[in-house]
């Protein structure tokens, strides 16, 4: 199986510098740009599914990345972003001014009241592996999802039920594409690569030229 995880365009919310977590926003002007360079990029890629988060900013990414490849897009509530409860909406500083402790900690794994905890995420993580492995095996599948569930997810997929314990060193961007592939469902998976956004490239280019930077 190779699975591409793609994270959603630039919402509002990614703009306004908010956690959003569960919370929905739709695409800012820059996601949508960004969504028609990845669905365009997606085009190159032979896929058999197509599954998106549940939530607007993924679902509305996974629906042009649908209509560029001909796949119809199955919403999946199991790899939506991880819930953050009371810290939804709230910027980092003002997390940091709420809860000092997030300070040194992630906010992912906080344990703050009414957050998503640990075992709830690495069963959603163990859940998402299973089903796809027992459906998609020999498949070409993408999960179009978000920044902080595609890390943990990548992070079980590495060290397993353990991840919690362990500094998760992903770089997620807007639309970046992470391939993971599994030669047999038995074995480890090789990780081709991460966070890559080569299909901005021209996208970048038009910005800086707009700012005078080239």
């Amino acid at each position: 199986m190779k699975l591409y995880l793609i994270r959603h365009g630039e919402s509002l919310g990614n703009l306004q510098g908010k956690i959003q977590g569960t919370m929905d926003f739709p695409l800012s002007d820059l996601g949508k740009q960004q969504v028609d360079l990845i669905s365009s990029y997606c085009e190159n890629i032979n896929l058999d599914s197509l599954y998106s988060s549940d939530l607007e900013r993924a679902h509305a990414t996974a629906t042009a990345i649908g209509e560029s490849t001909g796949l119809p897009v199955q919403a999946w509530d199991q790899i939506r972003e991880v819930h953050l409860g009371p810290l939804q909406g709230l910027s980092r500083a003002e997390i940091r001014e709420q809860y000092p402790e997030t300070v040194k900690n992630s906010i992912i794994t906080s344990g703050i009241e009414g957050t998503e905890t640990i075992d709830e995420l690495t069963l959603r993580c163990k859940t998402v592996l299973w089903q796809l492995q027992k459906q998609h095996s020999s498949d070409s599948v993408a999960l179009v999802s978000h920044g902080g569930f595609i890390s943990i997810f990548l992070m079980y997929v590495l060290v397993g039920e353990r991840w919690p314990d362990f500094h998760r060193p992903f770089v997620i961007g807007n639309t970046s594409v992470t391939l993971l592939e599994w030669m047999d469902e038995k074995e480890q998976p090789y990780l081709h690569y991460t966070n890559r956004t080569a299909h901005l490239d021209t996208l970048e280019a038009e910005q800086h030229a707009k700012k005078g930077v080239l």
